[in-house]
């Protein structure tokens, strides 16, 4: 395949519209198969990305297939994927991000942005949710600033939502429940971002 575009190597602006480019071409996307769950180590063995055992995965591709989505290269090699689901009730309504990652290798090439836009996109179109909410470690700072850039808010802070290595009582690590208003919400009340932290226990869902 010819790119109709050229660059030169000090230009590094340039250099990520490139591999942009390069991604969104050789890039397709479509719903998890059984299968994928045999190739998608090099995504998984990232540290941050939480692994779930089979079954959650299999729940998951029989109850909300239309949320689980991955992102292939030519080769059939797993780039990345999203895997989410609707629940919730009245104004409480909502998409929520269970889990969405990149292969290191894919990274920075847009295609976190692209997987959260068909989330977000299911959730509206398709469930007529009033926002997209996702939990993500308080320590994980890159993570934060990924999901303020596209549109999340810190909404409330979840006290020793994650387990570390051997959850004992002082190996738990807190989580901010981060939202994104959507249509629904004309007036993103749903994204208020509460004045105080809460417990697991204390979640509605």
């Amino acid at each position: 395949c010819c790119i109709p575009f050229s660059y030169t190597a000090g230009s590094s602006l340039l250099a990520v519209y490139y591999r942009q480019l390069i991604a969104k071409i050789m890039t397709s996307y479509r719903r998890f198969k059984m299968n994928d769950l045999f190739k998608f180590n090099s995504v998984n063995l990232d540290k941050l990305t939480e692994t779930y055992n089979m079954g959650f995965y299999c729940h998951y591709m029989a109850t909300w297939p239309e949320y689980f989505v991955t992102a292939e290269s030519r080769d059939g090699s797993i780039q990345g994927y999203v895997m989410g689901k609707a629940e919730g009730q009245d104004k409480l309504w909502h998409g929520h991000v269970t889990a969405v990652t990149v292969a290191p290798t894919y990274r920075r090439l847009g295609l976190a942005k692209s997987l959260m836009n068909y989330l977000e996109n299911i959730s509206q179109d398709v469930y007529n949710c009033y926002f997209v909410d996702l939990f993500v470690r308080a320590s994980n700072s890159l993570a934060i600033g990924m999901y303020t850039k596209f549109g999340y808010v810190k909404y409330r802070r979840v006290l020793g939502y994650y387990c570390g290595t051997t959850c004992m009582e002082d190996d738990y690590e807190d989580a901010w429940d981060m939202r994104k208003a959507l249509p629904r919400d004309v007036h993103k009340e749903t994204v208020v971002p509460l004045k105080h932290p809460i417990r697991p226990q204390d979640l509605e869902w």
